[in-house]
C-alpha cells in the first residue's frame, strides 16, 4: 500500500484548465438560454378495421425504432384486425373502465444500437419465448347514474374504433356494425341496446365471476406491490411469489358476499358466501340514519362512537376482561346490545354511531365466515374486495381484526390496491391471444400522472390532456403553491367526460371513504424489453431501497430536502428551455404539482405502493417530463464535459507514469473525489458557489485521506493485483454503473474503465436511458467516448471494437463476434431514467451483458448508497460513492457528509 509521502498528488497539470473553465462559467447564463426543442407529438394512423372478432395476431412480433428509449414499440406485422383496447365492469353504482394504449411509433435508424446488439446477442424482439404487445393500461370510473358521460368519454378517445385519436378519424368514416366490446356485471345487459346505439358497438358479456377471479390473479401475479394488509390504520405491502399463489379465498363484497376458491388459472369455485353485505350495511344505515349516500353514511362512521349502542364485554362484567376465554372489556358482546335496555328511542342515538357500529357488526361477521371458510379449506391467504370495502380504512381495520380474532393471529386479511377493477380487468383478459395474464411485475411499471388535479389530500382522476390546459388549469386553481381547492374538471376539452366537476364528500383529514379516491390507481405500463438483473443473488429477497421511508420523522425529512431544491431545480429546468415565458409557465406548474404530490404522499405514504426514496426521486423525474422538460441540466453537463474532457489527457498521463499499485489506488480516490460532482445534492450546489470544477475536484483529492469510512480497499487491490507470486485472473467483463457528467465520468470512471481494458477485461459502461438530474444518459456516453479517445489509444481501440465511434462502424460490423485484437467498450442503457436504479427492471441490453460478467461496479450515491448498498451478486461487486447528505452518512455508514465508501464483495 502506499505510504503518504507516495501518495499521487495529480494536481499540477489542472491548475491552467482552472482558468479557462472560469471563462466557460461566466458564459452560462448565454449557454442555458439557448435552449431545446420541445418535442412534437406523434400522429397517430388510422387503423384498418375487419368484421372479424376482436384479437391479436402476435406472430413476427418485433422492436421497431430506437432501442435507447425507455419504451420502445412492438410492431405487430401480421395484425390485420382491429384490436379492442377497452372492457368495461358495468356495476349498479359504478362503471370501471380499463383500455389500452399503445406506444407511439419512434423509428430510428442506430447503427451503433444495431451492433450492439449483435454483439450482445439480442435479437430485434422480445428476449421473451413469446411477444407481447407493449403499451399502457388505463383505468378510469364513472358514475352508472351517468352513463351517458362515460359514453361520451369512450367515443372521445375513439377506443371502440381501436384507439384512434377522435382528430385523426375521419369524419365521414361510420362505426364497424360488427364492432365488439367486452364487459360484465349486470349493466352489460342493461345498457347493451344504449352502447349499440350510441357507439355502434355489440357488448359482448362475460361471466362477472370469471371475469373476478381473472382479475384478480392478473393483479396477484403481475403487480408487485399490489397486495397490502391493513391493521390498526397501518398499511403495509405484502410480497406474493405467483408461483406459490393458489389456492387461495376471493371474498368480493358487494351488495351480498361471495366466497370463491381459486385454485389456479380458471380453476375456481364459490365455496360460500352471505346475504349479509353491502346492501345490508346500506339499507339498514338509510333506514336508520337517512343518510342519502353509501359514501355519506361511511362518512359518519368515520366520526361514530359504537361504544353507544353496541354492549361490550365490559358492559356486562363491570368494566372487566373476561381473561379465561380470552375476550377483553372492549369486545362487542352483542352488537346494537345496549339498545335493549336503554330507554331510548331512534332519534337519541347519534346518526354517526348507528353507522360506526353498523359497519362493525357486518364487517365482523364478514371476517368471521371468511376465515372459517379459509379453515376449512386449509386455506392460508384471504384476499378481500368489492365496491364496499373501496379503501375506506375502518372497513379494512374491521375486517383485520376479525380475521386476526377468530385465528389468534395466524391468518391476516388481504385487500388490492386495483380491487374496484377485478371485474373489468377479467373482461379485458378475454380477449383472445393477448397473454396479459403471463405478465411479471417486472415488465409492469405504474405511473401516476404528475398533472393531475390535486383536491382536499387526494390525487383526482387521470391527467389533463393538453399540456397548455394542465399549466393553465394549475395556475388558476393553485393557491401557495401546494393545494388545489377548486372543483377538479375531469374532462378532455370537448367532452363532458368524467362527470365535469367533483367535489370531495370531505375535508376530513384521514377519511378514505370516497370511492373515486379508491379507485384512483395509476397507469400500467407494459415494456417487455424490462428483465430483472441476471446477476442478482435472490430477486426475491432483493430491496433496491435502503433508506426506511415508513418511518414519518424520516420520510419528513427526505420531503424537506426535495422540497428545499426545489427552486433551484426549477431555475435549472427553465434555462434549460431558454428562460422563456413559456418556460417559466412550466417551471411553475412543475413546481406546484410535485409540491401537491409531496404533500399527499406526507397524508398517505403509501399511495402510490410501497414507498422508497428511490420512487420519491423517480417520481420528481417524471413530473418533471409530464411538463416537457426533457433534460433540465443539458446546459450544465455540456458545460462541465467540455472542462473535464481539456484536462484528461494531461491526467491519463500522469497515471501512466505511476507503477500498477499506485495507479489503481489513484484510480479509486479519483472515482471518490469525482464523484463529489452531483447537482442533487444541497451541499455540493453549494460547493459550485465556491470554485471551479477542476479547483474542487483538486480540494476533493486533498481529502482522500484512508482509511475511508467504508474501506475495502485492500482486498480489491489483492483481486487485481495479487499478492506474492499470485497473479490473479482479470475479471472477462465488468459492468460499470455510472452516475454524474462532467469530473464524474470523465476524470473518474473513464480512467478506472481505461485501467480494466488494459488488463483485459471487456467494458460495459451502463447508464440511463433518460436524464435525471445532472446524471450522464447512454445517448450522451458515446460521444464523451469519442472526444477522450482522441487522446488515449487504449481507448479509442476499445471504443472502435465496442462499436462506439462512427466511422469505426463498417470494421465493427464485419467483426460483430468480437475478434477484433483489443477488448470492447460498450454503452448499454439501464431501462430507467432516475438517479437511482431497481435491479428488478432493466432494459433486455444489460441482461444481455450481464450474462458473461464477473464485475459489477455501482458508482454514486443513487446506484450505490441510496439503492443497492445491501444488493448481493452473483459476481464480485464494488460499490463507490463519496456521502453528499449528513442524514443519510450517520443512517448507513456511521459517518460524516463528504465521507468516502469503498465496499468491495467477492463472489465466493
Amino acid at each position: 500500500m502506499a505510504g503518504p509521502t507516495e501518495r499521487p498528488v495529480l494536481e499540477n497539470h489542472y491548475i491552467k484548465a482552472a482558468t479557462e473553465e472560469n471563462n466557460d462559467k461566466n458564459k452560462e447564463d448565454e449557454e442555458e438560454k439557448q435552449g431545446g426543442r420541445e418535442m412534437a407529438p406523434p400522429a397517430a394512423n388510422p387503423i384498418h378495421r375487419s368484421s372479424s372478432r376482436p384479437q391479436l395476431d402476435l406472430s413476427g412480433a418485433a422492436i421497431q425504432g430506437n432501442f435507447e428509449e425507455r419504451d420502445p414499440t412492438i410492431l405487430l406485422p401480421n395484425q390485420s384486425d382491429d384490436i379492442s383496447h377497452l372492457s368495461l365492469d358495468i356495476g349498479g353504482s359504478l362503471i370501471k373502465l380499463v383500455y389500452f394504449s399503445r406506444h407511439e411509433d419512434r423509428s430510428v435508424d442506430d447503427k451503433r444500437k444495431r451492433s450492439l446488439k449483435e454483439r450482445l446477442g439480442v435479437s430485434n424482439g422480445n428476449r421473451r419465448s413469446y411477444p407481447i404487445l407493449g403499451g399502457r393500461l388505463h383505468f378510469v370510473k364513472f358514475e352508472t347514474s351517468k352513463i351517458n358521460e362515460c359514453l361520451d368519454f369512450i367515443s372521445s378517445k375513439q377506443l371502440h374504433r381501436g384507439g384512434t385519436d377522435s382528430q385523426c378519424w375521419h369524419s365521414g368514416a361510420t362505426a364497424n356494425e360488427d364492432a365488439i366490446i367486452k364487459a360484465t356485471g349486470g349493466g352489460a345487459y342493461k345498457f347493451a341496446d344504449l352502447f349499440k346505439e350510441r357507439l355502434g358497438v355489440s357488448i359482448d358479456k362475460e361471466d362477472e365471476m370469471d371475469c373476478l377471479v381473472a382479475g384478480a390473479n392478473f393483479l396477484l401475479k403481475a403487480i408487485r406491490h399490489e397486495a397490502f394488509t391493513h391493521m390498526e390504520g397501518h398499511k403495509e405491502f405484502v410480497q406474493i411469489d405467483h408461483n406459490d399463489l393458489f389456492p387461495y379465498l376471493l371474498v368480493n363484497i358487494g351488495s351480498g358476499v361471495s366466497m370463491i376458491k381459486v385454485d389456479g388459472e380458471g380453476k375456481f369455485q364459490r365455496v360460500s358466501g352471505t346475504n349479509v353485505g353491502g346492501g345490508t350495511y346500506w339499507g339498514l344505515g338509510r333506514l336508520l340514519t337517512k343518510c342519502k349516500s353509501f359514501d355519506e353514511l361511511l362518512e359518519l362512521s368515520q366520526r361514530g362512537d359504537n361504544r353507544k349502542i353496541d354492549m361490550l364485554v365490559g358492559d356486562i362484567y363491570g368494566g372487566m376482561d373476561y381473561s379465561k376465554i380470552g375476550l377483553s372489556a372492549s369486545t362487542i358482546a352483542s352488537s346494537f346490545g345496549k339498545a335493549i335496555y336503554e330507554n331510548k328511542e331512534l332519534e337519541d342515538y347519534r346518526p354517526e354511531d348507528i353507522s360506526l357500529s353498523l359497519l362493525r357488526m357486518i364487517s365482523y361477521n364478514i371476517g368471521q365466515i371468511s376465515y372459517l371458510n379459509a379453515l376449512r379449506f386449509g386455506i392460508k391467504r384471504i384476499f378481500f374486495g368489492g365496491f364496499f370495502i373501496r379503501g375506506h380504512a375502518y372497513t379494512m381495520d374491521t375486517i383485520s381484526f376479525a380475521v386476526h380474532f377468530w385465528s389468534k393471529g395466524e391468518a391476516k386479511a388481504m385487500f388490492l390496491r386495483h380491487e374496484g377493477f377485478l371485474g373489468a380487468l377479467g373482461a379485458f383478459m378475454s380477449y383472445e391471444k393477448h397473454g396479459l395474464d403471463v405478465l411479471m411485475a417486472h415488465q409492469l411499471v405504474e405511473r401516476f400522472p404528475m398533472g393531475a388535479p390535486y383536491v382536499g389530500g387526494k390525487i383526482h382522476g387521470p391527467p389533463l390532456g393538453d399540456l397548455n390546459e394542465k399549466i393553465s388549469w394549475m395556475e388558476k386553481f393553485v393557491q401557495k403553491g401546494t393545494e388545489i381547492i377548486a372543483p377538479v374538471p375531469m374532462a378532455p376539452p370537448g367532452t363532458t367526460g368524467l362527470g365535469g366537476f367533483e367535489v370531495p364528500s370531505s375535508k376530513g383529514d384521514t377519511l378514505r371513504s370516497d370511492a373515486s379516491a379508491a379507485l384512483n390507481v395509476g397507469v400500467l405500463h407494459l415494456v417487455p424489453t424490462l428483465e430483472v438483473f441476471p446477476l442478482l443473488m435472490d430477486p426475491k429477497t432483493y430491496e433496491p431501497n435502503t433508506i426506511d421511508l415508513s418511518d414519518h420523522n424520516e420520510l419528513e425529512y427526505w420531503f424537506t430536502v426535495l422540497s428545499e431544491h426545489l427552486p433551484d431545480l426549477v431555475d435549472k429546468a427553465v434555462a434549460s428551455e431558454g428562460g422563456t415565458d413559456d418556460a417559466k409557465r412550466r417551471g411553475d406548474a412543475f413546481a406546484r404539482a410535485f409540491s401537491a404530490h409531496l404533500r399527499r404522499l406526507m397524508e398517505e405514504p403509501a399511495a402510490y405502493g410501497k414507498l422508497g426514496l428511490a420512487n420519491l426521486l423517480e417520481l420528481r423525474e417524471e413530473c418533471l417530463r409530464e411538463f416537457h422538460f426533457v433534460d433540465a441540466y443539458r446546459s450544465i453537463k455540456q458545460r462541465e464535459n467540455e472542462a473535464s474532457l481539456a484536462v484528461l489527457p494531461d491526467l491519463l498521463m500522469e497515471l501512466d507514469s505511476m507503477n500498477e499499485e499506485t495507479r489503481l489506488l489513484a484510480l479509486i480516490e479519483g472515482v471518490l473525489a469525482a464523484n463529489i460532482f452531483d447537482w442533487g445534492s444541497r451541499a455540493c450546489v453549494d460547493l459550485y458557489h465556491k470554485g471551479t470544477i477542476i479547483e474542487i475536484y483538486r480540494m476533493s483529492r486533498k481529502k482522500m485521506q484512508r482509511p475511508w469510512q467504508v474501506d475495502d480497499y485492500d482486498i480489491f487491490k489483492e483481486r487485481m493485483l495479487g499478492s506474492g507470486e499470485k497473479n490473479p485472473r482479470p475479471h472477462r467483463r465488468a459492468l460499470l454503473f455510472v452516475d454524474n457528467s462532467g469530473a464524474d465520468i470523465v476524470l473518474g470512471m473513464l480512467p478506472l474503465a481505461r485501467e480494466l481494458l488494459r488488463r483485459g477485461t471487456e467494458v460495459v459502461l451502463i447508464a440511463n436511458s433518460l436524464p435525471a438530474l445532472n446524471d450522464v444518459t447512454a445517448m450522451e456516453l458515446p460521444e464523451i467516448v469519442a472526444e477522450a479517445a482522441k487522446h488515449c489509444d487504449i481507448l479509442r481501440k476499445a471504443a472502435e471494437a465496442g462499436g462506439l465511434l462512427v466511422d469505426a462502424m463498417i470494421n465493427v460490423q464485419d467483426d460483430s463476434k468480437g475478434n477484433s485484437s483489443s477488448v470492447p467498450l460498450m454503452v448499454v442503457e439501464n431501462g430507467c431514467g432516475s438517479p437511482c436504479i431497481d435491479l428488478r427492471q432493466v432494459s433486455s441490453e444489460l441482461a444481455a451483458a450481464a450474462k458473461d460478467a464477473d464485475l459489477v461496479i455501482l458508482e454514486g450515491m443513487g446506484r450505490a448508497l441510496h439503492t443497492n448498498f445491501n444488493a448481493h451478486f452473483k459476481c464480485d461487486a464494488l460499490k463507490l460513492a463519496m456521502v453528499k447528505n449528513q442524514r443519510l452518512a450517520e443512517k448507513l455508514i456511521k459517518g460524516n457528509i463528504y465521507s468516502c465508501v469503498c465496499r468491495y464483495e467477492p463472489f465466493a
